[in-house]
C-alpha cells in the first residue's frame, strides 16, 4: 500500500477516507477521532443545518431570554422582544468580542457588555456605545443575527448565511407536533448529559433500536419495535385505527435527503406500543393530562428526525426534545427536554419523577453504551462491521452524513 502523502491537504485525506468506505458497514475509526474530520463535520453538517435549540416555554414573556451553546466556542442568545418577536444572535460583543450575557436564562430590558458597556436591544441591535467617534454607525454593529424559526413551539436555529429551506419542516411539524399541542406546551424538565464520545456515536445510537432489547429492557417492555415484521405491521395498523377513531390525523412523511437541493431533511414516522400500554412510562400507565387533539390514548408514538442533530418524540400525554451538541472531536452533550400540557401542574397533574423515569433510565444506559463504544473505536485495530437490517435508519444516516461531508467537486 502506498504511504499517504504527508503534505496532502487534510481535505484530500478525508475524501479518500469517504471513498474507501464500505457500503453497508459502519464508519471507520478516523471519522470519530480525526480533528480534521470533526472540523469538516462542523462546517458541512452542523453549521449548515437547522438545529432545535429548545422550546418557546423557555421564553414565555417579553424580555425573557436563554442561551444555548454549540461546540465550545459558539453561544447563542435567544430572546423575546417587547413586541413578542423571537430573535437569535451570537453572544459576542461587536466591539472586542466579550460575551455580553453571562446568565443562562432570565428576563432583561437590554444586554450590556461588561467590558465597555456597549448596550444591545432584545432584537440584537446596538442601542448605545460610549465615546464612539463621529461617523460611527450603530446600525452596522448589532450582535450577529442567527436565523431562528418557531415551529409548533420548537425553536430551530441555523448558523448558515443562507439557511436551508424550512417550509417543509414547518409543515411536517404542524401535522405531527401540532396535533399533540406542542405550541401551547410547557417545559416540565430539562437535563443535560455529557458523553466522552464523538457526537456521531451518540446520534447513531439514537437512530437505531437493534440495541433496545439487550440494552434497554425497561423501554423494550412497552415499545413494540423488536418484533417480526408482520407482528409490527399488525400492531401499527391497530394503532392507526385507534388514532383515526379519535378524529386525530397525524401525518407521516419522508423528506430525508441531502442538502444539495437547498432543503432541510425531515422524516416523521409512527410506531405502536404493546397492547394495553398507554404511554412511555415504567409500567405503561398514563402519566400526565392528554395534550392537543387527543381525548384518549391511541397506543402509539410519533417520532421525528430533523437534520443531523435534532429528534422529537410525541406521546399523547408528554413530549420529548433531543438536542445533540458537539463539544469537541471526542466529546459531546445531549439535552433532553420533557414537555407537558400548558396548564398541567406538577404534583397535581403529574409526578415529575414518574414522568421522566423511562427516558432518564434509558439515557443513563445509552451514556454507558456510547462511551464504551467510543473507547473501542479509539483502538488502532478497530474495523467496522456490517449494519444489520434492524439498523436501517443508522445505515441511512451514515449514507446521508457521508454525502454531506464529501467534496462533490472531486
Amino acid at each position: 500500500m502506498r504511504a499517504a502523502d504527508p503534505h496532502a491537504p487534510p481535505g484530500d485525506a478525508i475524501d479518500r477516507l469517504i471513498r474507501a468506505h464500505t457500503a453497508g458497514s459502519g464508519l471507520a475509526r478516523d471519522f470519530y477521532v480525526s480533528p480534521a474530520v470533526f472540523e469538516r463535520d462542523m462546517e458541512r453538517v452542523l453549521r449548515r443545518h437547522w438545529h432545535c435549540a429548545g422550546h418557546v416555554g423557555l421564553i414565555p414573556k417579553p424580555g425573557d431570554f436563554f442561551t444555548v451553546d454549540f461546540e465550545h466556542d459558539d453561544e447563542v442568545i435567544i430572546a423575546r422582544d417587547s413586541q413578542g418577536e423571537i430573535h437569535a444572535f451570537l453572544n459576542v460583543c461587536r466591539h472586542r468580542g466579550a460575551r455580553v450575557c453571562s446568565a443562562k436564562s432570565g428576563n432583561a430590558r437590554a444586554f450590556v457588555c461588561p467590558y465597555h458597556a456597549w448596550t444591545y436591544r432584545l432584537d440584537g441591535t446596538l442601542r448605545g456605545a460610549r465615546h464612539t467617534p463621529a461617523g460611527f454607525d450603530p446600525g452596522a454593529h448589532g450582535l450577529r443575527k442567527i436565523h431562528v424559526r418557531n415551529a409548533e413551539g420548537a425553536l430551530f436555529i441555523s448558523f448558515a448565511e443562507q439557511p436551508l429551506e424550512f417550509a417543509t419542516v414547518a409543515e411536517c411539524l404542524r401535522s405531527t407536533c401540532g396535533r399533540y399541542g406542542w405550541s401551547g406546551a410547557r417545559i416540565a424538565q430539562r437535563r443535560m448529559y455529557e458523553f466522552g464520545a464523538n457526537w456521531k456515536l451518540a446520534v447513531e445510537n439514537y437512530v437505531e433500536c437493534y440495541h433496545c432489547a439487550p440494552a434497554h429492557p425497561e423501554y423494550a417492555r412497552t415499545h413494540a419495535l423488536e418484533q417480526p415484521p408482520e407482528r409490527i405491521e399488525e400492531l401499527n395498523a391497530r394503532m392507526e385505527k385507534r388514532t383515526c377513531e379519535l378524529g386525530v390525523q397525524v401525518a407521516t412523511a419522508n423528506h430525508w435527503h441531502n442538502s444539495a437541493g437547498g432543503r432541510e431533511a425531515i422524516h416523521t414516522f409512527r410506531y405502536a406500543l404493546y397492547d394495553g400500554i398507554s404511554t412511555g412510562s415504567e409500567d405503561g400507565s398514563a402519566l400526565a393530562p392528554l395534550m392537543g387533539e387527543f381525548s384518549a390514548y391511541d397506543g402509539g408514538v410519533t417520532s421525528i428526525h430533523v437534520g443531523g442533530s435534532s429528534f422529537l418524540v410525541c406521546y399523547p400525554d408528554y413530549g420529548l426534545i433531543y438536542r445533540f451538541i458537539p463539544t469537541g472531536c471526542q466529546t459531546s452533550k445531549m439535552e433532553l427536554i420533557w414537555l407537558v400540557r400548558g396548564d398541567a401542574v406538577e404534583g397535581r397533574d403529574y409526578d415529575l419523577d414518574k414522568l421522566t423515569w423511562l427516558w432518564r433510565v434509558t439515557t443513563d444506559e445509552d451514556k454507558f453504551i456510547i462511551e464504551r463504544t467510543a473507547a473501542g473505536v479509539r483502538s488502532h485495530y478497530f474495523a467496522p462491521g456490517p449494519i444489520t437490517p434492524m439498523e436501517d435508519k443508522e445505515l441511512r444516516y451514515i449514507g446521508w452524513y457521508l454525502d454531506e461531508i464529501r467534496d462533490h467537486g472531486t
